[in-house]
């Protein structure tokens, strides 16, 4: 287990994470209200490097020297995949994550979905300060066709987290929103190839996305 000197130097929550349990119905997910203090969680949403373009667009290379750069070089420490790695029972690699962030929902987005079989653990933390439209909330559904079918709702608060295990069963979406929804997604992949391959296929579309905004 991660030791308690490890614990009190994160910005995040790690005995929050450890303590709460992982729920298997309708497939192994978990939410963690807290898992960014409301203050922390705030001062990264404050110095979010996304712009304010709808879609996934890649967490940067580099750490800046700033809330948000702090948050990004802790999630990309070894010790946050081993409470992971603990949690799910898998051995997963910090080679093989991906990070990524969204900025802006479109009315589009949240169609019922399971991600990409190249993906095993999904995490998603929070840092919108209120929220307090009907849209935007995310739901762990327990199928594919009705979007109030829900075993749970997940309001994109400051400091949550949400992380689920990708199955064919993980059916998850939420009623449409238009406008800003600040999220840093992790993803845990089969493998490093695929990490760089999905990395890639973002940061061309993020470039793509600039060149048009601009």
């Amino acid at each position: 287990m991660v030791d308690t000197l490890t614990i009190d130097a994160n910005l995040t929550d790690f005995r929050r994470f450890a303590e709460t349990p992982l729920q298997s119905v309708p497939y192994e997910h978990m939410v963690v209200p807290g898992f960014l203090s409301r203050d922390i969680a705030v001062a990264v949403a404050a110095s979010f490097p996304a712009p304010d373009l709808p879609g996934v667009l890649p967490a940067p290379t580099r750490p800046s020297d700033d809330a948000f750069g702090r948050l990004l070089a802790e999630l990309r420490s070894p010790a946050f995949t081993r409470l992971f790695a603990e949690k799910y029972g898998l051995p997963l690699s910090i080679d093989s994550l991906m990070i990524t962030l969204r900025a802006r929902t479109r009315p589009q987005d949240g169609e019922i979905h399971t991600d990409s079989e190249s993906k095993l653990i999904t995490a998603l933390i929070y840092l919108n300060e209120t929220w307090s439209a009907d849209g935007g909330r995310l739901r762990v559904l327990r199928g594919p066709d009705d979007i109030e079918d829900m075993a749970a709702e997940v309001p994109p608060d400051a400091g949550t987290l949400i992380t689920f295990r990708r199955s064919d069963k993980s059916w998850h979406g939420h009623k449409p929103f238009d406008g800003p929804r600040k999220a840093i997604m992790l993803n845990w992949m089969t493998d490093a190839t695929a990490a760089r391959r999905e990395i890639l296929r973002h940061g061309f579309s993020a470039r793509i996305k600039r060149l048009f905004h601009a």
